[in-house]
């Protein structure tokens, strides 16, 4: 019998039980999933970062810890973590992105907020928005998340270009990679999407400089991790009209503040850390695949780069 320990707020065991209980039978697993053990006793940790568990030394039976969250920077620099990490790729969570990605740049692009706050009895007629093929779309970031978004925007028609840390190949994509990389991505960009992970090397990517490669206007949509923009340097971008309006859905501090600048500054959204989420269905069967593939013996999927931090 295999024992699966699933270490996340205990709020979450309701929700994943059932679908964990559903995926184990499905791949013909026998799991003992519990939310207490001896740690001797263990074989994988289903882990969520603002889980109480940060001291993974006892558990030395351990073969893997199963991240369920996409982000890992919570628990990355683990001193005490000596096994194989994995990170959740969970078809839903990417599509749930990418809904939520597209709908705001869509909103950005078309110019939604004008007419939905704009009620005021005047007729404003002549103004319309550029077509897609002529508005450059930035999407920073081409992990699973990154490239799907990409792929999404281009699909619509925008002059799409992505960045990443290495070089990739998306059709209809214009690809950057490294420091040189960054500065074109940006320069002239209209609508930028930050999807990053959250890394010593991507904190502050939008600072003063990068901001002001951006076109004029430019809107800035950030479902990925606060850290990736400076705070300061933003709101000095939306006071001069260098950046029409940004939408943000993460932040350094959450809960948002309720004093932050961002809650009252007229250009900004603010949105609760909404942008997608893991769904416990379909994020089972993923962890259930990384105990099976543990078990034979393959490497597991999405396994963590501790180096690279994600």
């Amino acid at each position: 019998m295999i024992k699966a320990l699933f270490a996340a707020r205990p709020d979450r065991w309701d929700q994943y039980r059932p679908c964990l209980h559903d995926a184990f039978a499905q791949a013909e697993l026998e799991v003992d999933l519990v939310t207490e053990a001896a740690p001797e006793t263990v074989d994988y940790i289903i882990y969520a970062p603002n889980s109480p568990l940060k001291d993974f030394a006892p558990y030395t039976r351990c073969k893997a810890v199963l991240n369920l969250w996409a982000g890992v920077e919570g628990i990355v620099d683990n001193p005490t973590l000596k096994v194989p990490l994995t990170r959740m790729v969970d078809p839903s969570l990417t599509d749930g992105m990418v809904d939520w990605c597209v709908g705001h740049t869509l909103r950005h692009h078309l110019g939604m907020d004008a007419h939905i706050h704009g009620q005021d009895g005047v007729w404003r007629a002549g103004i319309v928005p550029p077509l897609a093929r002529n508005r450059v779309v930035t999407v920073l970031g081409l992990g699973e998340l990154g490239s799907e978004t990409a792929k999404a925007c281009s699909a619509l028609g925008f002059q799409t270009r992505g960045w990443a840390r290495s070089a990739k190949a998306i059709d209809g994509v214009e690809c950057f990679a490294g420091p040189d990389g960054l500065a074109k991505a940006l320069t002239g960009a209209e609508i930028v999407i930050l999807l990053l992970p959250c890394t010593p090397q991507t904190e502050n990517t939008l600072d003063v400089d990068n901001l002001a490669k951006l076109a004029k206007s430019a809107f800035v949509i950030n479902p990925g991790r606060g850290p990736l923009i400076d705070d300061d340097a933003m709101l000095a971008a939306l006071d001069s009209g260098q950046v029409a309006h940004a939408t943000l859905d993460v932040f350094r501090i959450e809960p948002l503040p309720q004093d932050h600048a961002y809650w009252t500054h007229p250009n900004v959204t603010v949105t609760p850390h909404i942008a997608s989420e893991t769904r416990a269905d379909s994020s089972a069967v993923v962890i259930a695949q990384n105990i099976q593939r543990g078990e034979a013996g393959l490497p597991f999927l999405h396994l963590v780069d501790r180096g690279a931090g994600y």
